[in-house]
């Protein structure tokens, strides 16, 4: 495999790279022809409401998962009749930034193209599509195409939706830092052609003509990678979740540079301690000048040494465990042609978003939206669908998701302030009931679509709150909240590896219970108890809860109190922490 074009080559040998039989992936990778397999073929296929051999996965690099509802998949067993296969849609959405045209054909297309009618708002600042049925698939991709929206790059091994901290015009530096998230997302898509020749029948390139992708190799990357830009102090995207983290310094109000951090992640297999979450590693300062070459240098780097032998250990924090901190940061620097410097100074201090009204650096106003487990849906009493299009048909600025599934509506003037505020009033989308504990929860899909789903999350969740409300009110902590996720595999969708009180399902109704997270997301919470049932559950944070009451110091966070009270032991160095090992 060769290295980026700005180096030298680079024979690796011992552990840089992993010998062995390869992963089936790199096979079908390799014999997609450049990721295009038989998908034209299959979508004709209609014995079937699923994608076919290869072509279950190689979807993904086109952004989507092929799924089917659960809930009834044992009554269709009886009744001799296949899953009812559905595809999971993701959009491509570099820091979040949607249009109110974009917005109100995404809606519309919710109703006409898939199952469920929602339009989901997801952990990755995106939005995604459940229930799609095989002859609809590429109507959605033309419809999306049509207003200027890709699904590329959104799932599978490559660089995914690239995340940034959510207003862009909170300062000058925000809005210099998104325009980095949206050239780092653009340096990294695929060159292959095929997502348009697919999705979009585009004329098919001769096959006698050479394919390259210089960056991302003909195979791709080992694994899934995952990139944000930060701005201090509010983490809310959760950098320590991700592969290569931006972190934004500005100097006189001047966006100088990055501290880059590689090596996050949170995703784990229950019962496999080679498995674990792990924090990203601080490289250093680089001056923003110099963000491209580095951030090649990384995905190269990772691209060159990651395991391609053991999916479960292909990520980047599991290549520089294994290749070490200090070899993996100098192979940067070598590919990039430039030393990091010596880190600057910063803080984060929260994580979240602030719910309601603000006002931007360039005299505008923002309001930023609850949207509880990021579905947008006409619920009874709450039809926020339909809110969300009635503002979107009048707002002359745009709309960023954020990653904690919530929605902005960007760049309100003055005199439209009170009418979109009064839209999203009658709709639900602005309810002063509530409470911190709420916006504070976060949880991923789980059941019913999800195939990897082992516990329930986003429909377990809303009565989760309302119970952790009333223990919260119980211990006189009502006006208190704790960083509560929840998640029904232990893959990360829901982030609860950075919760101060994370759930992993386990099995049907039971849940690993994680404690120790932090309110800057910077610390990894520590298995605290295992296969808890939902009254386990309620039991052990009602304990919790009035021990944090009686015993906190003076504005004491609940992650922090179970580290120092001794509840849960700080995990500090990853995987020896994690597992006491």
């Amino acid at each position: 495999m060769s290295t980026s074009n700005n180096s030298e080559k680079v024979a690796p040998s011992g552990p840089l790279i992993v010998e062995g039989k390869l992963s089936d992936n790199e096979r079908l990778k390799k014999e997609s022809g450049f990721l295009r397999g038989t998908m034209a073929d299959d979508l004709q296929d209609r014995t079937t409401g699923g994608m076919t051999g290869d072509n279950f996965q190689l979807i993904r690099f086109h952004g989507m998962y092929q799924q089917d509802d659960r809930d009834i998949r044992a009554e269709r067993a009886k009744q001799k009749l296949e899953p009812l296969h559905s595809l999971m849609l993701r959009a491509r959405l570099p820091g979040g930034i949607i249009t109110p045209t974009q917005w109100l054909g995404v809606d519309k297309w919710a109703t006409e193209h898939t199952m469920y009618g929602s339009v989901r708002l997801t952990t990755r600042q995106t939005f995604q599509y459940h229930g799609i049925l095989k002859p609809n698939i590429k109507t959605v991709h033309k419809a999306l195409n049509s207003i200027g929206i890709d699904t590329i790059g959104t799932a599978s091994d490559m660089n995914r939706n690239v995340l940034c901290t959510a207003n862009p015009y909170q300062s000058q530096v925000h809005h210099d830092a998104y325009e980095w998230a949206k050239k780092i997302s653009e340096h990294f898509l695929p060159h292959t052609n095929g997502y348009a020749e697919v999705w979009l029948d585009e004329e098919k390139i001769d096959s006698t003509v050479k394919q390259e992708e210089p960056i991302l190799g003909s195979t791709y990357l080992p694994r899934k990678f995952k990139t944000t830009v930060a701005i201090p102090p509010l983490n809310d995207v959760d950098i320590h979740g991700n592969d290569l983290n931006f972190v934004a310094i500005e100097e006189d109000g001047k966006l100088i540079g990055f501290n880059v951090l590689v090596g996050g992640g949170l995703a784990m297999t229950h019962g496999d301690k080679a498995t674990y979450p792990r924090k990203a590693d601080d490289f250093g300062f680089i001056p923003v000048a110099n963000t491209i070459a580095f951030a090649e240098a990384v995905v190269t780097t990772q691209r060159d040494w990651g395991n391609r032998v053991e999916r479960k250990n292909a990520k980047t924090k599991y290549t520089i465990d294994r290749v070490g901190v200090d070899v993996f940061k100098a192979e940067v620097e070598r590919r990039a042609g430039s030393k990091f410097e010596q880190t600057r100074p910063y803080e984060f201090t929260q994580r979240g978003d602030r719910i309601g009204w603000s006002e931007g650096f360039d005299g505008k106003h923002y309001l930023a939206l609850f949207i509880e487990n990021g579905r947008i849906l006409d619920f009874p009493n709450k039809p926020l669908k339909t809110g969300m299009a009635e503002i979107a048909k009048i707002h002359q600025g745009d709309f960023r998701i954020t990653a904690n599934q919530n929605l902005i509506v960007a760049g309100v003037a003055t005199e439209q302030k009170s009418e979109i505020e009064a839209i999203a009033v009658k709709h639900g989308l602005m309810d002063a009931t509530v409470s911190e504990q709420r916006k504070n929860s976060m949880a991923c899909v789980a059941f019913p679509t999800c195939p990897l789903a082992m516990a329930e999350s986003e429909r377990y969740l809303p009565s989760l709150v309302t119970d952790v409300e009333a223990i919260l009110a119980k211990h006189g902590l009502a006006d208190e909240s704790i960083i509560l996720r929840v998640t029904g595999c232990p893959n990360g969708c829901g982030r609860a590896m950075l919760a101060e009180l994370g759930l992993v399902g386990k099995g049907p109704g039971k849940y690993n219970m994680h404690l120790g997270g932090n309110i800057a997301g910077t610390r990894i919470p520590k298995m605290y108890k295992e296969n808890l049932n939902e009254q386990d559950i309620l039991n052990e944070i009602d304990r919790l809860s009035a021990r944090w009451a009686a015993e906190r110091t003076p504005g004491e966070a609940f992650g922090d109190f179970t580290i120092r009270a001794g509840i849960i032991k700080e995990v500090k160095i990853s995987v020896r922490d994690f597992y006491d090992v």
